[in-house]
């Protein structure tokens, strides 16, 4: 357990900042899965709205530090790819 002043105040920070964490990765994975349906059903239209609106949020949890650049990068190239064979 913290004892000095400082690794409270860290703890403190560190809960803190894990529950926002925890809602931007809960938040991505919804736009994601979203795209997933949508790929899944076979609506092109749709597989593409769901595409371009999961994207700034991915690249968004990039600045955030919730996810690695090359992370995002593989999940959006592999992502686009399925959605491009969708119909």
């Amino acid at each position: 357990m913290a004892n000095t002043p400082q690794a409270k105040k860290r703890a403190r920070q560190n809960a803190a900042r894990f529950e926002v964490n925890k809602a931007r990765r809960s938040r991505i994975r919804t736009f994601l899965r979203k795209v997933e349906e949508a790929i899944e059903s076979g609506d092109k239209d749709a597989a593409n709205a769901a595409l371009r609106a999961a994207q700034p949020e991915l690249m968004r949890g990039v600045t955030k530090g919730v996810y690695h650049k090359n992370t995002v990068a593989r999940k959006m190239s592999r992502l686009s790819a399925r959605v491009k064979a969708v119909g």
